[in-house]
C-alpha cells in the first residue's frame, strides 16, 4: 500500500507539471483528489490492510493528500501569473501610435433650452428662484386660489405623499414663496425653473417634466407688458420674425388668462400638418396675477398688478429642435443626445 501511495505521488506530480492551463489542471485534480478519484479509491482498500498498519498508511495518505494541494496550488499561482503575462503583451501599448482624443460629453437639450430661455430673461431684469420638488397642498393649489374643493385640481392628477404633501405638480408655488418672503416690497420679477410631476405618460406627455414659470409684480403692471415679455421671448428663441397670438383661457392663479401661440415655426403660418392647418402652435399659459393670490401672498391687491405665464421646457425643445416624441428626452439614447451640442 505504501509503495502505491509513493507511485501515485509521483504520477500526480508528473501531471501537474505537464498542465498547460487551469482548465485541465482542474480536471487533474478532480481525477487525483475527487470523490472518485486516484487518491480516494486507493484508500477505499484500507480494509484489506492488516489492523496494525492501518494508522502508518493512513498518516501517509494524509501528508500525500496535502502535498498534492500543495502543488496544485503553486502551479494554479504559476499559470495565472503566466496568463497576466500572456494578456499583457497583448495588451501592451505601441507608443509609436498617434493618440486617441478622448470623447467629450455635452449638455443635454432640455439643459440647453432651460438655460437659453433663463439667459433671455435674465437680461429682460427677472431673478432666477427656486423651491422644493416635494409641496404642501397649501403651496401648491389652496395660496395659488385651488380651494379644496375646486374642479380645477381635476386638471392635475398628483403623486400625493400624504394628505398634505405631494409632488409638485407645477412651478407656481414659487411665485407664492417668494411673494412671501418679499411682500410689500416691489418690484417682484423672477423666474422659476424645475421639475413638476403628473401622473401622464405618452409620446407628448410624461410624469416627470420641467417648467419655466415667470412672475412680475409691481404697480401699473397691464396685460400689454404681458404681451410684449412673451412676444420678446418668442423672437429670441423662435427668430426675429415670430409672432404670437393670446387665445381666452382659464388658469385659477390668472385673470383674465390666455394660451399663447406662436406662429409655426415649420410654416411660417401658412398651415402644415405640424400645426394642423392653423398656422399656429400652442407654446405656454399666462395671464394677469389674480387677486387673491396676491392678498394671500401679503400684497395689497387695489395698489399692485402683476402678470404670470408658465412654459414646459420640453414643449419649447421640441418645436424648437423638431423633435416628435417627448419620451425621447429621457431614454439616454446617445445617438439621439449626440444630435445636440452648444
Amino acid at each position: 500500500m505504501l509503495q502505491k501511495l509513493k507511485e501515485l505521488e509521483k504520477e500526480s506530480q508528473l501531471k501537474i507539471d505537464k498542465a498547460k492551463n487551469l482548465e485541465e489542471l482542474k480536471e487533474i485534480k478532480v481525477r487525483i483528489l475527487g470523490k472518485k478519484g486516484a487518491l480516494t479509491t486507493l484508500l477505499r482498500s484500507l480494509g484489506t490492510v492488516a489492523p496494525e498498519e492501518r494508522p502508518v498508511i493512513g498518516k501517509e495518505a494524509n501528508n500525500l493528500r496535502a502535498k498534492l494541494e500543495q502543488a496544485f496550488e503553486r502551479k494554479e499561482y504559476e499559470l495565472r501569473d503566466a496568463g497576466k503575462e500572456n494578456q499583457w503583451e497583448k495588451e501592451r501599448i505601441d507608443i509609436t501610435l498617434p493618440g486617441r482624443p478622448g470623447l467629450l460629453g455635452q449638455k443635454h437639450p432640455l439643459t440647453l433650452v432651460t438655460e437659453e430661455i433663463k439667459d433671455i430673461f435674465i437680461g429682460l431684469g427677472f431673478k432666477v428662484a427656486h423651491g422644493p420638488d416635494i409641496e404642501t397642498d397649501f403651496y401648491n393649489y389652496e395660496a395659488l386660489n385651488f380651494p379644496a374643493d375646486h374642479p380645477a385640481r381635476d386638471m392635475q392628477d398628483s403623486f400625493y405623499i400624504t394628505p398634505q404633501l405631494l409632488l409638485r405638480t407645477h412651478t407656481s408655488p414659487v411665485q407664492i414663496r417668494v411673494m412671501e418672503k418679499q411682500a410689500p416690497e416691489l418690484p417682484v420679477r423672477i423666474i422659476a425653473p424645475g421639475k413638476v410631476f403628473r401622473r401622464d405618460d405618452d409620446a407628448t406627455h410624461s410624469p416627470m417634466f420641467h417648467q419655466v414659470e415667470g412672475l412680475a409684480v409691481d404697480t401699473d403692471i397691464t396685460f400689454a407688458d404681458l404681451k410684449g415679455t412673451l412676444l420678446l421671448f418668442a423672437r429670441e428663441m423662435f427668430g426675429s420674425e415670430q409672432k404670437i397670438r393670446l387665445r381666452p383661457s382659464y388658469f385659477p392663479f390668472t385673470e383674465p388668462s390666455a394660451e399663447v401661440d406662436i406662429s409655426c415655426i415649420m410654416c411660417a403660418g401658412k398651415g402644415c400638418r405640424v400645426c394642423s392647418d392653423t398656422g399656429w402652435l400652442e407654446i405656454l399659459g399666462s395671464g394677469m396675477v389674480h387677486p387673491n393670490v396676491l392678498e394671500i401672498a401679503g400684497y395689497d391687491s387695489r395698489k399692485v398688478t402683476g402678470f404670470a405665464f408658465g412654459m414646459g421646457v420640453e414643449r419649447i425643445a421640441m418645436l424648437k429642435y423638431g423633435i416628435g416624441d417627448l419620451r425621447q428626452f429621457f431614454t439616454n439614447d446617445l445617438r439621439f443626445l449626440k444630435q445636440f451640442g452648444e
